[in-house]
């Protein structure tokens, strides 16, 4: 890959015919239409929070170096962004008056309001930028590298990197836009931010069962997303026909996984929404995101609720009574065992070879407490399960 050192483009020149989509949030063009300043490999604008942009315009202002930028010569006189879309944005948005920086009295100013000189200053600032040549291929291998302003790129911006095109563009058009209506609606299933690519990475996942770089390499050049926007969809409107009150630990749960596994099945939204309550207020129920698959399974995996166990006291104090007893009447501790015809029929498990069993399963209504324990040794315990 070739590289051209340039020290003699200045801010102003940058942003010349700056453009701004608030909707899409994009730096999109500059330099005059030269500079495409968000080409599709590029993540989302991720600065506008007031802190990172201010920070941009601040240090311009302090003369601190903002880095080194890069362009990917696309053709003669024609130029994309590879790295240092998100301090040129900052910029461009700052002189378009799309935000404010306080001054030193702590009043905000918008670029149009500062003094003069302080405008000249950032309108004069020379960047440092490197003109890159290069095949896509090495571009886009450069591109992965990358770190802007400390905050790494992650797993979905990289790929959306590798596998740009029309799929990626409308696919970002759809589920990284936050000015989406649907993204509050998404946001009680989905984990992350629109911004960050987080619900794509989501429908693609669940679409493509995981295989997310495979799909996304197969359908690049594809000019629509239907087929991912119809399973997305089909499973938010399936979680919600089914779990009509929404709960917080549903946020991330493996719902593309559970889609899979539970959409043939037939649910009462009722009677469902009558157990979601039941084991939220039970306080035997340790682990609350468990309680929706537990619930689509049939209510049958007590795993899933990390169902509170019984503690030491409890152990070693039926432990010992059963331990005595066995002694008295010649047969093992474990009440399974006694009741057998094999070699442990008589046998007396140390307690470290033995699990606290409930009598009475929990899922049946049995409580954890000291009545409805008893120890059986492991084998039996585990081939018990929820009987």
């Amino acid at each position: 890959m070739k590289t051209t050192l340039r020290t003699d483009i200045t801010v102003k020149d940058i942003c010349e015919g700056f453009v701004y989509n608030e909707l899409e949030g994009k730096g999109l063009f500059g330099l005059s239409g030269k500079l495409t300043i968000q080409p599709e490999y590029q993540r989302n604008y991720i600065y506008a929070d007031g802190k990172r942009d201010v920070a941009v315009i601040e240090s311009i202002l302090k003369g601190y170096p903002l880095g080194l930028i890069y362009f990917n010569t696309v053709s003669a006189d024609k130029f994309e962004v590879l790295d240092g879309q998100q301090r040129i944005t900052s910029i461009g948005r700052f002189l378009t008056s799309k935000f404010a920086i306080k001054d030193e009295h702590g009043m905000e100013q918008y670029f149009s309001g500062i003094a003069s000189d302080k405008q000249e200053l950032i309108l004069k600032t020379k960047l440092l930028i490197y003109e890159c040549e290069g095949e896509e291929s090495e571009i886009k291998e450069w591109f992965k590298t990358i770190n802007i302003a400390g905050v790494p790129l992650n797993n979905q911006e990289l790929l959306n990197a590798i596998y740009s095109g029309p799929f990626v563009t409308l696919g970002k058009e759809e589920f990284s836009n936050s000015q989406n209506s649907n993204i509050q609606k998404w946001s009680a299933y989905v984990t992350g931010s629109a911004l960050r690519q987080d619900f794509l990475a989501c429908a693609l996942d669940w679409v493509s069962k995981g295989n997310v770089s495979e799909y996304m390499s197969r359908h690049r050049k594809q000019d629509n997303i239907k087929e991912l926007k119809t399973y997305f969809n089909s499973v938010i409107d399936w979680i919600s026909s089914i779990f009509t009150d929404v709960e917080s630990e549903m946020r991330g749960l493996e719902w593309g996984r559970l889609y899979e596994t539970y959409k043939k099945q037939a649910y009462d939204h009722n009677k469902v929404s009558k157990q979601v309550k039941e084991l939220y207020s039970d306080s035997y129920v340790k682990n609350r995101r468990g309680v929706f698959e537990f619930i689509l399974g049939g209510s049958s995996d007590t795993k899933l609720l990390d169902v509170r166990v019984f503690d030491e006291a409890t152990k070693k104090s039926v432990y010992g009574k059963q331990k005595t007893e066995a002694e008295k009447k010649g047969i093992s501790n474990c009440p399974l065992c006694a009741v057998g015809n094999n070699t442990n029929k008589t046998k007396i498990w140390t307690i470290a070879e033995m699990d606290a069993d409930h009598v009475s399963a929990w899922s049946k209504g049995g409580a954890t407490d000291i009545k409805n324990c008893e120890m059986l040794c492991k084998t039996h315990n585990r081939a018990k399960g929820n009987k």
